[in-house]
C-alpha cells in the first residue's frame, strides 16, 4: 500500500479518503480537509498532554495510575523491608525508578511528532473510526521500539545514581532464575524503560478518551467539529 502523509490538503487517489463510508460524519458536513486536521489535532493533543504530565517531577511519582513499583515478587519481598530496616533505601530505589521515567519521557515529543507527520491515509481512517484506544495504538505501533532505545540510556543514567541498582539486578536474576520473575523484569533499567513506556501510553489513552467524550472540553473548534460529529 502505498502511503501519504496525512494533511489537510490530503486528497487520495480515490478523491475524498473515505467519508463515504462514514454517514454520520458526512451527514455532519465533515470534509476531508476537517478529518484529516481533526484526526491530526487528537493525535498532537494527546502526546502533547501525556508527555506534559508526565515528563515532570512527580510525573511518575506521584499518580498512582502510572507510579512505577518493583515488580511481582520483588514488590511483595520489599513489603518485608520495613522489618529489617530496610525500608528506607528500597523507597529510594522506587523513588529513583520513578525519576528516570520522568527524565526518559521528555525524548518522547520529537518521535511522536514525527509519527503524526508521517500518517498514512490508512492511518487516519482507522483512528477517526476506530475504538476509544485507536490514537493509542497508533503511536504505541509507530513510536514504542525506537522510543525503548531512546529511553534506555536517559534510564540506565538516573537509576546509576542509586547503589541499590546494581544489588537489583543481581538479586532479580537470581529470582528470575528460579521461576518468581519475568526475565523482562530482571533488568532494572530495561523495566523501567517497559514501564515508563505503559505510562506514557497509558496517559495518551486517558487524553484520547477525554477528546471522544467531551471533544468541546479541549477548546479546539476542529476536535469539537470532527470528533463531535461521532458522538
Amino acid at each position: 500500500m502505498q502511503r501519504r502523509k496525512f494533511t489537510s490538503g490530503l486528497v487520495s487517489a480515490g478523491g475524498l479518503w473515505g467519508l463515504a463510508a462514514w454517514p454520520t460524519t458526512q451527514a455532519a458536513g465533515i470534509t476531508e480537509g476537517d478529518a484529516a486536521l481533526g484526526v491530526r489535532a487528537a493525535l498532537e493533543h494527546g502526546a502533547a498532554s501525556a508527555v506534559s504530565l508526565l515528563g515532570r517531577s512527580g510525573g511518575f511519582l506521584d499518580n498512582p495510575k502510572v507510579r512505577i513499583p518493583l515488580p511481582g515478587f520483588l514488590n511483595e519481598a520489599a513489603k518485608l523491608a520495613k522489618f529489617t530496616g530496610q525500608q528506607r533505601r528500597v523507597d529510594e530505589l522506587i523513588t529513583a525508578m520513578n525519576r528516570a521515567a520522568e527524565a526518559a519521557v521528555p525524548q518522547a515529543r520529537a518521535l511522536l511528532t514525527s509519527a503524526v507527520e508521517s500518517m498514512s491515509v490508512e492511518d487516519g481512517k482507522q483512528i477517526l473510526t476506530g475504538g476509544d484506544n485507536s490514537v493509542t495504538e497508533f503511536f504505541a505501533r509507530k513510536t514504542r521500539a525506537p522510543l525503548s532505545v531512546k529511553f534506555l540510556p536517559i534510564v540506565t543514567r538516573e537509576t546509576a545514581k542509586v547503589s541499590l541498582a546494581d544489588k537489583y539486578n543481581a538479586l532479580a536474576g537470581k529470582v528470575a532464575a528460579a521461576g518468581l520473575l519475568k526475565k523482562d523484569d530482571a533488568n532494572i533499567q530495561q523495566y523501567v524503560t517497559g514501564k515508563a513506556l505503559d505510562g506514557l501510553y497509558l496517559m495518551i489513552g486517558e487524553e484520547e478518551r477525554k477528546i471522544r467524550q467531551n471533544p468541546v472540553a479541549t477548546g479546539s473548534a476542529i476536535l469539537s467539529k470532527v470528533f463531535g460529529s461521532l458522538k
